[in-house]
């Protein structure tokens, strides 16, 4: 038998969750007083990391591919922060500081002015009104644009056309894994617009006129922009790119910089020329100097002037290319300093310091320490550190019920497999919580705690207490589902149905016996996650089940704590994203259930219960 010992963690039974917005709660369908408002919170409370510093931003979400850009939206002297994650999404975040010699910067909005822009965007003045628009992809890799119609302080997007034409009425293309950049290269004041593609080619075009609303018009100059071709080091390979334009080095010409899937650093063709005859025919270099980006690749740059001191900073966010990019799903947003002698220094690569596990996350609240307060548990896909297993997290509560304040207590002495996820009950009626653990494949194993409430020492007690009849990815959920007095199992699983099995033995020997492994015909199409909880305060236990592709479903029992009858209604009217697994628990101990979900991204987002 396998003994599992780790440091005292802490545990109340297991509350497993979902979601909401911020702004606007919303409610789901049904009489008022159904279901709790939810209304996110990404600095609900504090949570301190590994150093024992608290994170920025505790429950953003985490990044796995950001896709960063600096920006004076607000037009109040210093640079926000864009960051764009998921496909449609722009978060907003604006700069409030300096801390320790490093930008702060406060979240504003997940979805800035609620505009699409597809798998990119690019701030840039297209009507030469002086003020930043917007360039974002038109599905599928055309190109749309935003007029900024900011007045009197009040940030505002319009859009102008859904898609960019050439002098001819063709609509530009570009690719819509790569993200091109705008420019006045030649100092003449038309535009030009430099589009990468995947043979490692530049695409130029330039501003031929504008029409009558001010949308400007193109011609393509070049498909082989100055004979720019980017090949990869190791061999004859182009890819996914991204690309910026600056004068990094103040001699009053326009830089090239470039992102390729297939280089894990940040390539540099310096301009030569001038402003009115630009020359950029030399070999591409490794940026910057003297430390070069070195990441799994795909590397997306963003310069600006972030400390005030007269010369462009470097800010690169980490998509993760062709070396790797499970190992950059923590460390993925680069801030590189120039200092005063023209070299850069890299000051973090979290310039959005949040609680991120790296990706595929899976939240676990529970009392692991029996001292009447949440705590909780974080699980991984997999660990960028050490891509061999997965990893669960373990944060106490160092502060109160009421007000809780998480502190990092280190990983679970347990690896070798993936996608772990604990689910917590007291399976053997001891009155301490022991658990049943999902992984990446079709078993699920139960550790039995032989410690105490106080004192968690899990031994593993059955390598296989259940196995699924197909699939992997096995999620498990515990609740008395039938009011037996003994606990049941519900396992979601990577195609999207739910498994159930009864519990026909005991409190104290538990016999777990399948009954269906489609039960109730549910089927949410990929990477069913569930949970049970009263979310209706009818007094029994309803079905929340998170997804691969980002709604939590909600089926609710509308039969008896005694004979349940899960029927579907919709999905919690939340945004969240893809590969969700809510968890509910009462963090601020206010009397109602709060929803922690994981996400893809590998953090976690908090949505704090407001009542019914």
């Amino acid at each position: 038998m396998a003994s599992l010992k780790r440091l005292a963690v802490i545990a109340a039974a297991g509350a497993l969750g979902c979601a909401s917005s911020t702004a606007n709660p919303a409610r789901t369908s049904g009489p008022a007083s159904s279901q709790p408002v939810f209304e996110r919170d990404i600095y609900a409370f504090q949570v301190r990391g590994e150093s024992g510093v608290p994170y920025a931003h505790p429950f953003l979400g985490g990044l796995n591919l950001p896709r960063p850009q600096l920006v004076d939206v607000d037009n109040d002297g210093d640079l926000d922060l864009f960051v764009q994650e998921y496909s449609d999404d722009l978060t907003y975040f604006e700069r409030v500081g300096t801390e320790g010699g490093l930008p702060v910067f406060r979240w504003m909005a997940d979805r800035f002015q609620d505009l699409d822009v597809g798998e990119w965007y690019r701030f840039a003045d297209l009507d030469g009104d002086g003020d930043l628009d917007l360039m974002a992809e038109e599905r599928f890799s055309y190109v749309r644009y935003y007029r900024n119609d900011s007045q009197a302080g009040r940030v505002h997007f319009t859009l102008a056309t859904d898609t960019l034409r050439d002098a001819g009425n063709t609509p530009l293309f570009s690719d819509r894994q790569n993200i091109p950049n705008l420019t006045d290269i030649d100092c003449d004041n038309m535009l030009d617009l430099f589009i990468g593609r995947l043979t490692g080619t530049v695409s130029r075009y330039e501003e031929t006129r504008r029409d009558p609303t001010g949308v400007p018009r193109f011609r393509l100059v070049t498909d082989r922009f100055e004979g720019i071709e980017i090949v990869a080091n190791f061999g004859s390979r182009h890819g996914a790119n991204t690309m910026a334009l600056a004068d990094v080095d103040q001699d009053g010409d326009k830089d090239l910089f470039w992102g390729d899937f297939f280089e894990q650093g940040l390539l540099m063709i310096e301009n030569t020329g001038s402003c009115n005859r630009p020359v950029l025919r030399g070999e591409p270099v490794p940026f910057p100097d003297p430390e070069p980006v070195s990441t799994s690749g795909y590397n997306a740059p963003t310069f600006g002037d972030i400390d005030a001191d007269g010369d462009l900073d470097l800010v690169v966010g980490v998509i993760g290319g062709a070396f790797n990019p499970n190992s950059t799903t923590i460390d993925n947003l680069l801030y590189y300093e120039q200092t005063t002698s023209g070299s850069f220094h890299l000051r973090t690569e979290r310039l959005l310091p949040t609680l991120d596990v790296g990706s595929e996350s899976i939240p676990v609240p529970v009392d692991l320490d029996g001292d009447g307060d949440v705590d909780l548990l974080v699980a991984n896909k997999i660990d960028p550190a050490d891509q061999q297993t997965s990893m669960i997290y373990a944060f106490e509560n160092v502060g109160s019920r009421t007000d809780p304040q998480l502190a990092w207590r280190g990983p679970w002495e347990l690896r070798g497999s993936y996608h772990y996820m604990p689910a917590f009950g007291d399976l053997d009626d001891d009155g301490d919580l022991d658990v049943v653990m999902g992984s990446w494949n079709k078993y699920l194993a139960y550790y039995r705690n032989d410690g105490s409430a106080q004192s968690l020492d899990l031994a593993l007690a059955d390598s296989a207490l259940v196995e699924l009849t197909r699939g992997s990815n096995a999620t498990p959920a515990l609740g008395d589902i039938d009011a037996d007095g003994d606990i049941d199992l519900f396992v979601g699983e990577a195609s999207g149905t739910i498994n159930f099995y009864r519990n026909v033995g005991s409190k104290a020997t538990p016999l777990f016996q399948l009954e269906s492994d489609e039960y109730a015909d549910i089927d949410i199409g990929r990477r069913s996650t569930p949970t049970l909880f009263d979310l209706d305060a009818d007094g029994d236990l309803d079905l929340l089940i998170g997804t691969d592709n980002g709604p939590i479903a909600v089926y609710r029992n509308r039969g008896t704590q005694q004979v349940p009858d899960f029927v579907g209604e919709g999905a919690l009217p939340v945004s969240v994203p893809p590969l969700t697994a809510p968890a509910f628990a009462d963090m601020d101990g206010d009397g109602d259930a709060d929803l922690l979900v994981g996400n893809a991204g590998g953090g976690l987002m908090f949505f704090r219960s407001r009542g019914r």
